[in-house]
């Protein structure tokens, strides 16, 4: 497909070889105007924000996913075909499934569970495990361990399901499943097929065991600054 495309109105040369990936439009906003230096905006089609800028001289772009899996997949996947994207760092929340995570720990994902069908497509003749990039996860672990955050690296769960009527999503901390999100499977997937580069950074919004904890939805568009800072400093040039 040329670009742009039905969704990304960007040239194929705006787009560093990173993207960091919000699902948030407004925090792909602050994070351009708050990290990085002589930030462009290079896409807004769909109110989806997209900056190319430079965090201490290293050319690095942010766009925001929209939320879920259907979104997230159309986008990394238009970035890492149709741009030649190297990487995709997705920067969110998650809802902790253990005790011991509270809100703004870090989880990184090294893998991502999911209710979802999105491998399916694949026709594979059997289950696919969709893993982060381990390259991109040993830097992200070394600069938790250099910024001195709580931080966990395990599994975690990609569900379609926000409102879950079967309110069974704790069942996941069973097999030591870490929290919930909901775009990390497509994108690993998407990098996968492509063979290209992903890792899923999240920050803890949310507590199953604790909700007295839980956060606002303002203090998750701002709250988040070392998410950020770790992914800015993994992300490739």
């Amino acid at each position: 497909m040329p670009v742009p495309t039905a969704h990304i109105t960007a040239k194929k040369e705006d787009f560093a070889k990173t993207i960091l990936m919000p699902g948030d439009p407004l925090r792909s906003k602050y994070i351009a105007e708050n990290f990085l230096e002589d930030a462009v905006l290079v896409n807004n089609i769909r109110g989806v924000q997209g900056y190319t800028g430079y965090y201490k001289g290293k050319r690095v772009s942010v766009m925001a996913s929209g939320m879920g899996m259907p979104s997230i997949g159309i986008y990394s996947y238009e970035l890492f075909n149709f741009y030649d994207v190297s990487s995709i760092i997705r920067v969110g929340s998650c809802g902790a499934f253990l005790p011991d995570l509270k809100p703004c720990d870090i989880v990184l994902a090294q893998a991502a569970c999911t209710n979802s069908n999105f491998a399916d497509q694949y026709n594979l003749p059997g289950s696919f495990a969709p893993i982060a990039d381990f390259g991109l996860l040993r830097k992200a672990a070394d600069e938790c361990e250099k910024l001195g955050v709580n931080y966990r690296v395990g599994n975690m769960l990609s569900t379609d399901v926000f409102y879950n009527d079967s309110f069974s999503d704790l069942d996941w901390a069973k097999m030591g499943v870490l929290g919930v999100e909901m775009e990390a499977t497509a994108l690993y997937c998407n990098a996968a097929r492509a063979g290209k580069k992903a890792l899923c950074i999240c920050s803890v919004s949310d507590s199953f065991v604790n909700p007295e904890l839980n956060m606002s939805a303002e203090d998750r568009q701002t709250a988040f600054t070392k998410m950020i800072e770790i992914a800015l400093e993994v992300a490739e040039a």
